[in-house]
């Protein structure tokens, strides 16, 4: 599969109609890709049903951190591992801004859509000075495709706090950097998932659902592409 990083990247910047994104051959599906690379992509199989972490054995079960320490929100759907060609896709959509990438995770997320639907897509905010600088939210981005696909309205909360990067912290630190870093000033449904591109640790998205089962939500679920491995995270 690591072959698939080299040549996933010159795929997706030529953007040509009827080829699989993974092996480029031409005989795709309408979504992009072969059924045999759909196949091997790195599927999270087995994961907390709280917060999708990869786990070792059967699927459907909690992670010992969400029995120890449950996150504000229900469940988390994220159908793929961020990993080999996940995160070259992840990439490309992210930090240069390819529409093709992008389709091709909103295909995959739609592939594996949440058990229980809610009544309204939130996806999670960037500070405006960090979305000026990055050209796009990726999120808001997702979010509005998933939302014209399956007929649901797209909501919007705020981030206004400026996060530094969280690549280096861990969950509890990641924690603390989010406190206070959200705000909702509209009517919450009962209902709520939110929409991200990777979930890492979950705090990102414990922050956001703590804010809006304040503001009146009675359930909130996360919805990503992808989850971070175990070792990763």
């Amino acid at each position: 599969m690591k072959k698939w990083i080299v040549t996933i990247n010159q795929w997706l910047k030529q953007g040509l109609p009827g080829y699989c994104a993974f092996c480029l051959t031409g005989r795709s599906l309408s979504a992009g890709w072969c059924d045999e690379c759909f196949a091997l992509l790195p599927w999270n199989l087995h994961s907390c049903e709280q917060c999708a972490e990869p786990l070792a054995g059967v699927a459907g079960k909690r992670c010992s951190h969400c029995l120890t320490e449950p996150p504000s929100f229900t469940t988390t759907t994220a159908p793929l591992c961020y990993q080999d060609t996940i995160t070259s896709l992840v990439h490309d959509f992210k930090f240069h801004g390819s529409p093709r990438a992008g389709m091709l995770l909103v295909e995959l997320m739609l592939s594996r859509c949440p058990s229980q639907m809610a009544s309204a897509l939130l996806p999670v905010p960037m500070y405006p000075g960090r979305a000026k600088e990055r050209g796009f939210n990726q999120a808001q981005w997702l979010a509005e495709r998933l939302g014209d696909r399956l007929d649901l309205p797209v909501m919007q909360a705020h981030c206004i706090k400026h996060l530094p990067s969280q690549r280096s912290l861990n969950r509890r630190e990641r924690q603390q950097n989010l406190a206070g870093a959200f705000m909702m000033d509209t009517e919450m449904p009962a209902h709520v998932t939110i929409i991200d591109d990777v979930v890492t640790t979950g705090a990102t998205g414990h922050a956001l659902a703590t804010v809006l089962l304040e503001q009146g939500a009675k359930r909130v679920d996360i919805w990503a592409a992808a989850r971070t491995p175990l070792q990763k995270s």
